[in-house]
């Protein structure tokens, strides 16, 4: 750079960043025109002025840019941080995208796919587990688990929804033809009432005339009289048929959405355990909720408005025939204009309805998460990321709505604006009809009146499209759950309530991937006789957890075969199976009753005595007793007023209450103190005599008296033996006995 160049800049400036290199100025650049207070040191660091963005049409300058003459450094950085850009400028790239929100404008992104998120930017509701390989595969919440289905699945179309929720109507048809003829019967009547009227118009007017011309034969009264008492008998039996028209229908779409929240409990219980690696439980209450309410409230508006605008969009037009087919034609004429109007206006917004339905899930998935993990969400201080990643999901929920309510809103005024156009061109034509004679002023009134009842369907149609596109959404939601693949047991023929049940459990050469081609199960062989104590021990990862979730059948096998007393379990039902298999969780799961009634869950029909016993065996019952309450003590909904070691505790009550003959503890012991885990394992030592047990355990010593202990590794076996044959091996199991007694450096 020479001389005069450097010399240029403003004297009293400070000394260019560190690391700006004067050289990468373009030869051309001419320091003389930059801004008097021009200061280089407060330029972004990293900035490179040869990569500044050119101006359309500017003059040649640092990379095409030419700035203006009152260009400010630190006014634009105020701008580029609120998101403003000067008139011209292109959006920043490269470094100064660093000065850009976290959170882009949710438009841009809802304009392309729903699943597309900004860089850095991890949705906590529906996470990549992509990413999750290497993590654990035992589906817990929180920790690794088979990649679940994105959320942006390909919906069903309009008819298909509409066809399956008419099934689901069908079967309260006879009501649903009731609430058509009082519709039919409302509509009509209220459908000749303008004609009726036009006979008291008709009358006043000839009165009128007869008095002006001088003649005594005035208006007659009392036929007027008449006349209103029929119109009166007509608007009171139109009302009774509206009233049992909306009774009706109020009964029927509730019962309909009644139908739809049993079928998707029932549904629930009939899915696969990695269903639910595919949603999160908000996602699965907006189904349950939210769209269910959708279907519900659009079928009580949308049935009678779809009724009664087919009646009388067909009453109207006979009537206004009756009175003149020429009129009749001019309105008409503004038919085909709304018909096509509308029918754009609802293939366009269509999307955005289905959007805001799948984006109303994600919101409520988010909330529901939010709201479990407060204490974790304190802890690491993450309120303002929660609050931030809320604030973009609910502003695509924004998008998606506002952008589908004004495209619907839009149809009202327009529809209004092509009717009243056809009503000018009535009013017209019928005043010229009028003054040739050609037709009394009572039918032109009449006519008139059934121009606007004529554009009301038309208008009603507009109107609930909206609605109609919302039942659509929610119903394509709420079906696509209720077409998900339920377990299936096509080799199943044999019971366990007609066998003997001893204990007997053979894995050979069992293999399983939560993806086809990523097995976390490479091939495990054991043979474990009846009431022998089993102790399943390796790293985390190893495939502990899976293995008993594949002899509970939570899923299917890739390759290989589990044998309960030399019978395969696929020849028995799921259910029948896991009767006689008892479970108790590391993490606990326990619901909003009293103590009594969850550990009672275990075996329904067991007597109070029973619970008793089972609460004391698992050393839990000294626990209860000091309660105010006792065993009617009620547990909250998230069972925060015991601590996670009485939860535990109450769980291995459960077991020992249900009375199974094989048992599997997954880490059954993890969240209570030393002696309590002692005395534990006391009341687990006689529970498991004569049973079959899977123990699953990180703390080794507490199975060092397993009959046999598997000790696994990359979801291979690697040893196998009691723990004094293990030991002796110096292998891989006394590397993890041991490494729990050396310490840390």
């Amino acid at each position: 750079m020479s001389e005069e160049k450097k010399n240029a800049f403003p004297a009293d400036s400070q000394q260019p960043m560190k690391g700006f290199d004067p050289s990468k100025m373009p030869k051309d650049f001419d320091p003389s025109k930059m801004p008097k207070d021009f200061d280089p040191s407060k330029m972004p660091k990293g900035f490179d002025p040869s990569k500044m963005p050119g101006k359309p049409g500017g003059k040649k300058g640092p990379g095409g840019f030419q700035p203006p003459e009152d260009f400010d450094p630190e006014k634009m950085k105020e701008m580029i941080e609120k998101g403003e850009f000067p008139e011209g400028m292109p959006k920043p790239k490269g470094i100064m995208k660093l000065l850009m929100p976290k959170f882009p404008d949710p438009s841009e992104l809802d304009k392309a796919d729903l699943n597309a998120y900004p860089p850095g930017y991890r949705p906590l509701v529906r996470p990549d587990t992509s990413k999750m390989k290497n993590q654990r595969r035992g589906g817990r919440p929180g920790g690794g688990g088979p990649p679940g289905m994105r959320g942006g699945e390909k919906a069903k179309d309009f008819k298909g929804s509409m066809k399956q929720l008419m099934k689901y109507m069908m079967v309260y048809k006879w009501l649903i033809l009731l609430v058509s003829i009082c519709s039919v019967c409302s509509t009509l009547l209220s459908t000749i009432n303008p004609k009726i009227l036009a006979r008291i118009t008709n009358e006043i007017v000839r009165g009128v005339a007869a008095v002006t011309a001088g003649g005594t034969n005035g208006v007659d009264f009392h036929y007027v009289g008449q006349v209103i008492l029929i119109l009166l008998g007509l608007y009171v039996l139109s009302m009774l048929f509206s009233y049992a028209q909306g009774f009706t229908l109020a009964y029927v779409s509730n019962k309909v959405s009644y139908n739809l929240r049993n079928a998707i409990i029932v549904k629930i219980n009939k899915l696969p355990i990695n269903f639910f690696h595919k949603y999160s439980n908000g996602e699965v209450m907006s189904r349950i909720t939210n769209d269910v309410d959708t279907v519900s409230h659009s079928l009580n508006a949308c049935i009678t408005q779809v009724i009664s605008a087919l009646v009388t969009l067909i009453g109207v037009l006979w009537m206004m025939l009756s009175i003149s087919w020429k009129l009749t034609l001019v309105a008409l004429c503004m038919l085909p204009a709304s018909g096509i109007f509308t029918a754009v206006m609802v293939g366009i917004s269509q999307k955005h309805f289905r959007n805001r339905q799948k984006l109303l899930g994600t919101v409520n998935g988010y909330v529901e998460e939010m709201y479990a993990g407060q204490t974790l969400l304190k802890a690491f201080c993450a309120e303002e990321r929660a609050v931030n990643e809320f604030d973009f999901e609910n502003d695509r929920l924004y998008y998606a709505t506002w952008k589908a309510e004004f495209l619907t809103g839009m149809m009202m005024p327009i529809m209004n604006f092509i009717g009243n156009l056809g009503y000018v061109a009535v009013c017209v034509l019928g005043a010229s009809m009028c003054a040739r004679g050609t037709l009394d002023i009572g039918s032109i009134q009449a006519f008139i009146t059934y121009v606007k009842s004529f554009n009301q369907p038309i208008t009603q149609v507009a109107n609930i499209s909206s609605q109609l596109q919302s039942t659509a959404a929610a119903a394509e939601r709420v079906f696509q759950f209720l077409d998900e693949a339920e377990e299936q047991d096509p080799q199943a023929h044999l019971k366990v309530a007609d066998m003997d049940i001893k204990g007997d459990v053979k894995f050979e050469h069992v293999r399983f991937g939560y993806e086809e081609d990523e097995p976390v199960i490479h091939d495990f062989s054991a043979d474990v006789k009846a009431g022998q104590k089993i102790a399943i021990v390796g790293p985390t990862g190893a495939g502990k957890t899976t293995m008993v979730k594949l002899l509970m059948r939570f899923h299917d096998l890739q390759g290989g075969a589990i044998y309960l007393d030399g019978h395969d379990t696929r020849e028995f039902t799921r259910q029948d199976l896991r009767t006689e298999i008892g479970m108790v969780l590391q993490d606990t799961w326990l619901f909003n009753g009293t103590v009594m009634e969850n550990i009672r869950y275990g075996k329904l029909d067991a007597t109070d005595e029973q619970v008793v016993e089972a609460a004391k065996a698992a050393q839990v019952d000294f626990f209860i007793r000091t309660q105010a309450e006792g065993y009617d003590m009620v547990l909250n909904e998230e069972t925060s007023n015991i601590s996670a070691g009485q939860k535990q505790l109450l769980t291995i009550a459960r077991a020992i209450l249900a009375d199974n003959r094989i048992l599997v503890l997954d880490e059954a012991t993890s969240s209570v103190d030393t002696r309590t885990e002692i005395l534990i394992q006391r009341a687990m030592d006689n529970l498991m005599k004569g049973r079959t047990s899977f123990i699953i355990a990180h703390r080794l010593s507490t199975i060092r008296n397993a009959d046999l202990i598997l000790c696994m590794k990359d979801g291979d076996i690697v040893e196998q033996g009691n723990h004094d044959q293990l030991m002796a091996m110096n292998g891989f199991y006394a590397q993890l006995y041991n490494s729990q007694f050396e310490q840390v450096s």
